[in-house]
């Protein structure tokens, strides 16, 4: 079996006629992965909005864009894409303002916690809004790279998924982020937890511990977590964002095994985020003879942002007839991080007592 890395799909089809985008948020996500990714896709961006009307305006004037005055005036925006890069806790009341039908992209997480996400789910369903979460990690190249490698059967039946990071990542870029209760597993690995799930789908349950750690205030940075798939898969995340001592010995990574081939994948953005390094995707495929590195054809971060509004465009014109990372689905994302903070919450197995 001759293995052609130029053959894997890297990339999602773009929109015939793109619709203009509002976005709701003015920080970080915003100024270094949306409008960037938007800018390189060819999208509109009509502008945004942010209560914090100076960020906003600062923003919107290094693009050329409106800063609207208003949450309602941002919402009037006529056959608009409405982004929200909001946190979590914001959702609801912008959801809430959107007209009626309206295609709309959530940022991850939909929602604090389930109760949340589960409110969020039943404003899009009454108000039929073409709502999508932004887990954009499915649509980076080295993703749909990987999901078409196995999709061809390069790797045989994947048996065993490994997500390991050690990274000194800079959490204060986030400012929201503390005081938040849950913070490792709801706004990081919900990522991977999210993509297991699109490669694997849902196992029956789930064992992990998410702790923070001394030399910061940051709820929890450190997790491990092991995904029940039965005992034919092995699924594990060892994730530490507190690893300081310098890059060498740093990692950011997914082992994905099957019976007949596996792949290797480095996320570059994490290390020395927002700079990042560059992505690797490196296949074993069955009935080969070594490892092959895939040559990709861009980054998680600006391009999985592309791939992701343009799903949703398309399917907001009928030219998709899924909608990738819809809420119903990502509300399974959002139980099973759920499941994994009970998890955390709940006494381990004791030891048995010294005869």
């Amino acid at each position: 079996m001759t293995f052609d890395p130029a053959s894997l799909a890297q990339s999602w089809p773009m929109p015939s006629v793109p619709r203009p985008i509002v976005t709701f948020g003015a920080g970080s996500i915003v100024s270094d992965a949306h409008f960037p990714a938007y800018a390189k896709g060819g999208f509109p961006i009509a502008g945004l909005f942010d209560p914090d009307q100076a960020k906003a305006k600062a923003l919107a004037n290094q693009w050329g864009v409106t800063a609207y005055a208003s949450l309602e005036q941002a919402a009037a925006v006529e056959n608009a894409i409405f982004d929200l890069a909001t946190p979590p806790a914001a959702h609801a009341k912008v959801l809430a303002a959107l007209p009626d039908g309206a295609a709309v992209l959530i940022q991850k997480p939909m929602g604090s916690d389930l109760a949340a996400a589960t409110e969020i789910l039943k404003i899009c369903r009454d108000k039929k809004l073409k709502a999508a979460v932004n887990f954009q990690l499915r649509f980076a190249p080295m993703m749909l790279a990987l999901k078409d490698a196995i999709a061809k059967g390069l790797l045989g039946e994947v048996v065993d998924f490994e997500v390991h990071l050690a990274l000194d990542t800079p959490w204060q870029l986030w400012s929201f982020l503390e005081g938040l209760p849950r913070i490792e597993i709801a706004m990081h690995s919900i990522h991977y937890i999210d993509a297991i799930r699109q490669i694997l789908g849902d196992p029956t349950g789930v064992h992990a511990k998410s702790i923070g750690h001394p030399n910061h205030k940051m709820a929890q940075t450190r997790t491990t977590a092991i995904l029940d798939y039965g005992d034919r898969v092995r699924c594990a995340l060892s994730i530490n964002h507190d690893h300081k001592f310098g890059r060498r010995h740093q990692a950011c990574e997914f082992r994905v095994c099957g019976t007949e081939g596996a792949a290797y994948v480095q996320l570059g953005v994490n290390l020395d985020y927002p700079r990042g390094e560059p992505d690797i995707l490196e296949i074993y495929p069955k009935g080969g003879s070594g490892w092959i590195t895939v040559p990709l054809q861009g980054t998680w971060f600006p391009d999985a942002f592309v791939g992701r509004m343009a799903n949703l465009q398309r399917y907001a014109n009928g030219e998709d007839s899924e909608l990738v990372s819809s809420v119903e689905d990502a509300w399974m994302t959002m139980a099973l991080v759920e499941a994994a903070y009970a998890s955390s919450a709940a006494p381990a197995t004791p030891l048995g007592i010294r005869p």
